[in-house]
């Protein structure tokens, strides 16, 4: 599994990497929240060790944009840092921390506690790793979209888009909503970006497109449409 540390202090950062690629994990240290964003163009971690005092932006700052993006907010983050009054601990975890290690800390409990967190979340996954709806698969885990047994691909904000939809059927959205839950509260856009997407998802999701129905005057809902 890929974690993740985002540390500037290089001796704990090559320390934290080090214990946690001896326990099989394949651990890769970043100096700046500028190099994190970079790599996390083209890959993902499944575990994000974070630091709250960076060089070029705050740690809480920097968990509040992973969870608030769609696309990274499944990620979980444990927050390490020197900052150990109860205040600061509270914050971190009602900004959506997993868990919080002060500096310093013993490399043994830190490694358990990377596993602790990485089960739990595992645990909550395998709960509801696939959603269903007539013909549509969607395999949450693997990221996968089946429609009549054909794997059919997807943008990113497709794939997070059809997931509200098929996580509540019948549930009218207004294009506000679905920009806020797809897109994110920071998006500034125009409604019809909702619409163009819900025109290439018919598209794509062929005959079962018609199970998006628009409702005029309000948004979108998923109906059992196709008969």
């Amino acid at each position: 599994m890929k974690i993740w540390c985002i540390e500037d202090d290089e001796n704990i950062n090559n320390l934290i990497t080090y214990a946690l690629t001896s326990q099989g994990f394949e651990a890769v240290g970043f100096g700046s929240y500028s190099q994190f964003e970079e790599k996390i163009k083209t890959d993902r971690p499944d575990l994000v060790m974070l630091d709250v005092m960076l060089p070029d932006t705050d740690g809480i700052t920097i968990l509040k944009n992973i969870k608030n993006d769609k696309a990274l907010s499944d990620i979980p983050v444990i927050m390490l840092t020197a900052k150990n009054s109860e205040i600061d601990i509270v914050k971190a975890l009602d900004s959506g921390a997993e868990d919080y290690i002060t500096k310093p800390f013993g490399i043994l409990e830190m490694v358990s506690r990377v596993k602790a967190v990485l089960r739990r979340c595992e645990k909550k996954e395998k709960t509801q790793d696939k959603l269903v709806f007539g013909n549509i698969v969607m395999d949450k885990e693997r990221h996968t979209v089946t429609v009549d047994g054909k794997q059919t691909e997807f943008t990113l904000k497709e794939y997070y888009l059809l997931k509200l939809f098929m996580e509540n059927p019948h549930k009218v959205f207004s294009r506000e909503h679905i920009m806020d839950a797809v897109w994110g509260e920071s998006y500034v856009g125009e409604s019809r970006t909702v619409d163009m997407h819900i025109k290439t998802l018919r598209h794509k999701l062929g005959i079962m497109g018609d199970a998006i129905v628009t409702i005029r005057g309000v948004g979108y809902k998923m109906e059992d449409a196709v008969k």
